[in-house]
This record gives structure tokens, C-alpha cells and sequence, in this order.
């Protein structure tokens, strides 16, 4: 089963944080959110494998930490 670990406002920070998590070895997969006709301006849920949803939060947490610092 996969669990959404993250809502991201658009594609681009989405692909971002996808290229995060896939660099420290976790399986994601990106499912956009509302009307297809948002395209990559609409939100994106981040998904990985239940088990390994604690770990990819806490990764994304510490990204989205440092980059508003």
C-alpha cells in the first residue's frame, strides 16, 4: 500500500522532492490532486510504500526546514 507523506502546491517543488526521496533510495510516485485541466499548476500528492513513510516525511521536513533558512 502507499501512503501520501505530501501535498506539494505544484509539479515542479513535487519533482523536486520526488528527486529527494528517489536519491536516498525510496520508491515515489507523484498523483496529481483536483481537475485534470489544473495541470502542473495544481497540488501533488507524494506517495511511498507505507513502510517507509515515517522516514520520508522526516527527510522532506528537514528539506523543507533548510530551504527556508
Amino acid at each position: 500500500m502507499w501512503t501520501v507523506v505530501y501535498i506539494a502546491p505544484n509539479h515542479a517543488i513535487a519533482g523536486m522532492l520526488k528527486e529527494l526521496l528517489n536519491n536516498e533510495g525510496f520508491v515515489v510516485m507523484l498523483r496529481p490532486v483536483g481537475p485534470p485541466h489544473l495541470g502542473a499548476s495544481g497540488s501533488v500528492e507524494i506517495l511511498v510504500p507505507d513502510s517507509e513513510a515515517e522516514e520520508a516525511l522526516e527527510i522532506i521536513t528537514a528539506a523543507i526546514g533548510n530551504s527556508t533558512d
